[in-house]
């Protein structure tokens, strides 16, 4: 029972997963097609009062270290939902480098252990409590904010935890709407006031934020020119990067001779730089930016300081920033995030935002995926299937 003595809305577990299960096929999934009406039928079966509880599992670290050896496949128990609760049945969720800093102890927002691995991820709406109004049965949710934990096949959230999405959207798209395109949409909107025409350049093209940023500046009408590693399969990645609207796609090494600065002489010089590597590469992006323009740092990869010349920042005047998504949540209300999301959604519906190059791996397979996760030049985003 409820604090307000009134049993919520819950689902047997045994026979809901196993109709969900069969509902949940990869097609349908990656079309947006399981609807809520799926899962009312799936909650309607005569047979569901004789169901057993479901197994839970979860990828769970109780110390801080390298990923391949803390992180363990675990069997859980859901907890008891209570009249403000969502109990929710995860879908897919990928291994940004966000999760991997946070297992490995260094990043801003460490929760306590031992921890469920996972920001980010998409999950259907399996039962609600009885006091919870904006989401039923079938809803597609994420995580409002980070360090839910979802790394696992389904659990019990308070519903001030998640945000309803359209279950029209692929699959992929969905898992990963919530950290990368949030992080390059505001870097785009907030720091220069960018118009139709105006140019970004950034590193590490290749990563996740950086295909989020091709996309939704060219859904702006901004020009982009994009850093990214020298690597065997260069080639391939350029023509992925162009076919998503890059530009232009540079290795950074090219980007140190002093020439490559005609190379875009048929553009303005950029305004805004989006830096996730530090050390040399941010001194370069630095150098072309135009007077008066802005870098903005999101990540370190090459893990040494952003080194700007006195120089520069006397005569052409640069600004640098930083950004981090969570402090922009901190600093925001719940509806403007919800409202980004959307947005976001949006683009996604009109086919100008699409997921980064993915690679599904099954739960059960997931030191696989944390493998794949930490080695160099990997253009592919590994996403846990549940």
């Amino acid at each position: 029972m409820t604090s307000r003595g009134r049993q919520p809305q819950c689902w047997p577990d045994m026979w809901v997963c196993s109709a969900l299960s069969r509902a949940l096929t990869p097609a349908r999934l990656r079309r947006g097609l399981l609807s809520a009406s799926d899962c009312h039928r799936a909650a309607a079966s005569p047979y569901a009062a004789s169901a057993e509880p479901s197994r839970v599992r979860a990828l769970v670290y109780g110390s801080h270290g390298d990923p391949a050896k803390v992180v363990e496949l675990k069997n859980a128990e859901l907890a008891a939902m209570g009249g403000s609760d969502v109990r929710v049945r995860m879908l897919a969720a990928p291994i940004n480098p966000s999760d991997i800093n946070m297992i490995q102890g260094n990043y801003g927002l460490l929760p306590r252990l031992p921890a469920v691995g996972g920001n980010e991820g998409v999950g259907q709406v399996v039962a609600v409590g009885s006091n919870v109004t904006a989401l039923k049965p079938g809803d597609w949710v994420i995580p409002a904010g980070a360090g839910l934990g979802t790394w696992r096949t389904e659990a019990v959230f308070g519903e001030e935890a998640l945000i309803g999405i359209p279950s029209d959207i692929p699959l992929q798209s969905a898992a990963t709407l919530g950290v990368n395109p949030c992080t390059a949409y505001r870097m785009l909107m907030d720091f220069e006031q960018l118009q139709p025409g105006d140019s970004v350049i950034q590193n590490a093209s290749n990563s996740g934020v950086g295909q989020a940023v091709i996309q939704i500046a060219a859904a702006l009408g901004l020009r982009t020119i994009n850093v990214v590693r020298d690597r065997p399969d260069l080639p391939k990645l350029t023509d992925r990067l162009k076919d998503l609207g890059a530009e232009h796609v540079i290795t950074e090494e090219d980007l140190r001779k002093p020439e490559t600065r005609h190379f875009f002489k048929d553009m303005p010089q950029p305004r805004l730089a989006l830096n996730c590597v530090g050390g040399k590469s941010s001194t370069e992006l630095l150098r072309h930016l135009a007077p008066g323009g802005t870098m903005v740092t999101y990540g370190g990869m090459a893990k040494q300081p952003v080194i700007a010349s006195v120089s520069l920042l006397i005569f052409k005047d640069l600004k640098l920033r930083g950004f981090w998504l969570s402090q922009w949540k901190k600093d925001h209300s719940p509806a403007q995030f919800k409202e980004l999301i959307l947005t976001l959604c949006d683009l996604v519906h009109r086919g100008q935002l699409r997921a980064p190059a993915c690679t599904e791996v099954p739960l059960q397979d997931y030191q696989r995926a944390l493998e794949a996760s930490t080695k160099p030049f990997v253009s592919t985003k590994q996403i846990l299937t549940m």
